[in-house]
């Protein structure tokens, strides 16, 4: 089995995870830009988080057969934070990276004014860079959200086709599919939407144009419940072909509009280091 996980964290993980996530069947990844936790107090701080996304993140993955892209923006929770702002302006430089495959994490998180102005700018950097749009739905109030957000993607002008609306559930997956949108779950052990539920989703409303992701970070998360669902479909009678379309053909096409997947599965190399870093510990 073939996996490629569109949403999850990996600088909250760690090393074994990589290693769990490979013997899983995950062959690919894609980590969006989010928020680190705690408040950023520069724009600046943002620079070497990109250039993380951008080169330590794949040396990491790639020492456990792993393709690592990303997506870069300035996440909605932090677009309300003035220090945070400035970015914006930087944005073009790291759009034009070879590794980034979309816009993204862009939306809504508490669907202020300030939102409103960060969703639209980007959704148009988007178009500036022939890229498609990672969006976030909000976790409150989520059906209006996604209606706020539909929106304003038909007034960016954007091809719905290039957007990826995330985080959705069984009150929002109808109006977003019916918009041209890819539909983004994410699978959690505890919050969000779980692998039964999502095999619930995919017999109502099919597989065409939806992808599943762990979203796994700090918290309570399993970056291994991309593979815990595809058992689950398999289990209620999906194919291994329809498995394989969820998995892995909805995202490679969907990030695949980017013009910037390299699929080659990378050669583990003990001996490398990224400037001069590895994650080698112990022994020579």
């Amino acid at each position: 089995m073939r996996i490629f996980d569109p949403h999850i964290h990996m600088t909250s993980r760690t090393t074994d995870d990589y290693e769990a996530m490979h013997a899983a069947g995950v062959r690919a990844v894609v980590e969006p830009a989010f928020w680190l936790g705690q408040p950023r107090t520069s724009p600046e701080s943002f620079y070497d988080y990109f250039d993380t996304l951008l080169g330590w993140e794949p040396y990491r993955a790639a020492q456990f057969g792993i393709q690592h892209f990303c997506t870069i923006a300035l996440n909605p929770k932090e677009a309300n934070d003035p220090r945070c702002t400035p970015v914006l302006d930087q944005l073009d430089r790291y759009l034009a990276k070879d590794r980034v495959v979309a816009v993204g994490e862009i939306g809504y998180d508490s669907m202020t004014p300030e939102e409103d102005e960060a969703l639209a700018r980007q959704l148009q950097l988007a178009l500036d860079h022939g890229l498609p749009a990672l969006v976030h739905t909000p976790h409150r109030d989520k059906a209006a959200g996604t209606k706020r957000t539909l929106d304003v993607v038909r007034e960016s002008g954007i091809d719905p086709g290039l957007v990826l609306l995330d985080h959705l559930n069984e009150l929002t997956v109808r109006m977003a599919l019916d918009s041209g949108c890819w539909a983004g779950f994410s699978i959690y052990p505890k919050t969000k939407m779980s692998e039964d539920r999502m095999v619930e989703i995919l017999k109502k409303h099919g597989t065409a144009r939806v992808l599943v992701n762990s979203a796994a970070d700090w918290g309570s998360s399993d970056p291994l419940k991309t593979r815990k669902t595809a058992d689950a479909m398999l289990a209620a009678g999906f194919g291994d072909d329809t498995v394989d379309q969820v998995m892995w053909r909805n995202p490679v096409t969907f990030y695949g509009q980017s013009g910037r997947l390299d699929l080659e599965e990378p050669k583990p190399d003990d001996g490398s280091t990224f400037r001069g870093n590895s994650i080698r510990r112990g022994g020579e």
